[in-house]
């Protein structure tokens, strides 16, 4: 019988087991961003947060490709969910959390999924997920803040702070702030000149003031000729945000079918990204973030611990995302990304520390499923690594590539991707 530790809870009663770092990245990020002056403007109206930059916001089209960029914050452990069953040094590295060979689903003669992404099988079966392992960073950087900030910006040496989504959507027809959405937490990826909408909760998008948008509203149409008018440097944000809510309403009035989700926040979040994409407001990028990744302690086994939770609602969910698109689904594209990878040697604290290589996950419109990648076999030092074998903009520029008319040396300048095989047509 397997006994495991108590796990120490914070004082919400959450697991709290990641590093300080991790849980203060966010805000430091944040605040580090707005240091740099970027250019544009913020606005805040309700819950709708818009960043604009020079363009004057246009209509959206709908009906188009759609990216949606899912964040595993904190440093997922790539090695747990796509295991690589056949190196033998995982097993040795790994002796109390490895995940066992014979209860791996999706299994080949090398990989298979850890059981808790089950769900996910449908798509698996249907071609429509693929896993791209050994991918990250060229250069290893076990910090949290710094990691994000590279994978996010993905210009490696620049200067300038704009994100590789930001310069993805400046390249697309149409300026509107609903071309791009954040769902949560705004990723520096989004971060730049060009316009984009951000939210905490969909059905909350408003005029602050007003219970129910109408542009009939004498102080609403008061408030949008001061605005016309206005030369401030802060009225082209508010004009836009006064778009931007108006423009929503049809996804707000897509059926919230929240029964088919788990009750996470991950769930509650592709719920709304799949009412957004339904509601064909004209969306062709969204992003969420999920963590909590960073298991230095109990990541667990099968049995018991963070991995096996944290894998059962991303599987859930993503799974009850697709279902709940309907033929929407035939557009959209889902790829995750995390800051970088675990070390392949177990700690004591049955967790990991910060490492180096880790898994993409590519779900939906366009992708060739199975498994890829690069591999170049797993030490069992204490300090092993699992070597990035595929530059992380690779995979990213073969979906902007396939599922978008911009040109990937505008979104990744300076960067010579190689040929991975994860996308049709790619």
């Amino acid at each position: 019988m397997t006994t495991s530790p108590l796990p120490r809870t914070s004082a919400s009663g959450s697991d709290d087991c990641s590093c300080p770092e991790f849980r203060g990245a966010d805000l430091s990020r944040r605040g580090f961003l707005r240091g740099l002056g970027l250019a544009g403007a913020t606005m805040t109206v309700g819950s709708a947060v818009v960043t604009v930059g020079p363009s004057a916001p246009a209509a959206a089209s709908g009906g188009s490709n759609v990216l949606v960029v899912l964040s595993m914050r904190g440093a997922a452990d790539g090695l747990s969910l796509v295991v690589p069953h056949g190196d033998p040094v995982y097993y040795r590295a790994r002796p109390r959390i490895a995940v066992p060979a014979d209860r791996l689903v999706a299994k080949d003669d090398f990989f298979g999924l850890h059981p808790s992404l089950s769900p996910l099988l449908p798509l698996w079966q249907q071609g429509r997920m693929g896993a791209v392992h050994a991918t990250g960073l060229a250069v290893p950087n076990r910090s949290h803040f710094a990691a994000m900030e590279a994978v996010e910006d993905a210009t490696p040496g620049s200067s300038e702070r704009v994100g590789w989504l930001n310069r993805l959507i400046g390249d697309m027809p149409g300026t509107s702030p609903l071309q791009a959405v954040a769902v949560g937490s705004a990723p520096p990826s989004l971060y730049g000149p060009q316009p984009w909408m951000g939210f905490d909760r969909l059905d909350e998008v408003g005029v602050a003031g007003d219970d129910q948008w109408d542009p009939t509203d004498d102080r609403l149409r008061s408030l949008g000729k001061m605005w016309q008018r206005s030369r401030s440097p802060l009225a082209p944000a508010l004009r836009s945000a006064m778009a931007a809510v108006e423009e929503i309403g049809p996804a707000q009035a897509q059926q919230q079918r929240s029964d088919n989700f788990p009750k996470s926040d991950l769930g509650k979040a592709l719920s709304a990204v799949s009412r957004t994409i339904r509601g064909d407001i004209g969306a062709s990028v969204i992003t969420v973030d999920q963590g909590d990744w960073d298991m230095h302690s109990d990541l667990g086994t099968l049995e018991w611990g963070r991995m096996q939770r944290n894998a059962d609602d991303f599987a859930r969910s993503v799974a009850a995302f697709f279902e709940d698109l309907g033929p929407a689904a035939d557009r959209v594209t889902l790829v995750t990304v995390s800051e970088f990878g675990r070390r392949v040697v177990e700690n004591n604290n049955y967790g990991l520390d910060h490492g180096w290589g880790n898994v993409m996950f590519l779900f939906g419109a366009g992708v060739k499923g199975g498994y890829r990648g690069t591999w170049a076999g797993l030490g069992d030092g204490h300090d092993a690594d699992l070597t990035v074998t595929t530059d992380y903009r690779s995979v990213l520029s073969e979906v902007v590539r396939t599922r978008t008319p911009v040109s990937t040396a505008t979104v990744f300048p300076h960067f010579s991707p190689e040929r991975v095989g994860a996308m049709v047509g790619a």
